[in-house]
């Protein structure tokens, strides 16, 4: 009996172990991030966006100088979504987490673009 405990007591742990492991929260993803977009303009081409953590949430910006910040901004198990104003439309922007680095794509009335980013070492 008290094998059969134990067993079941280290195999619980060891899921929770490797799901916590997987789980991507949003404390992972703040800090500053340099993107690149294919297919558009060369001025739109690379950038910055910056994800901070204030009162238990996350807000985030794109650009350094002139911050367009982040609208609807929702980040679940490593998938980080939000929207964002620019010339008068609305970009769509869904990405992927993978550790340091972020894939997905910009919807715009203009098509789809796809967008990469990678973190920037802590300063």
């Amino acid at each position: 009996m008290k094998v059969k405990y134990l067993l079941t007591m280290i195999l619980a742990v060891t899921i929770f172990a490797v799901t916590a492991k997987n789980l991507k929260t949003a404390n992972d993803l703040v800090g500053t991030w340099k993107y690149t977009v294919s297919n558009v303009p060369p001025e739109y081409e690379t950038g910055f966006m910056t994800f901070e953590q204030k009162d238990d949430k996350t807000t985030g910006y794109l650009g350094q100088q002139e911050r367009m910040e982040m609208k609807e901004l929702t980040i679940d198990q490593g998938k980080v979504t939000f929207k964002l104003d620019f010339q008068g439309g609305i970009l769509t922007v869904t990405m992927t987490q993978d550790g340091e680095k972020l894939t997905g794509t910009i919807v715009s009335q203009d098509g789809e673009f796809p967008i990469t980013a990678t973190k920037e070492p802590a300063k």
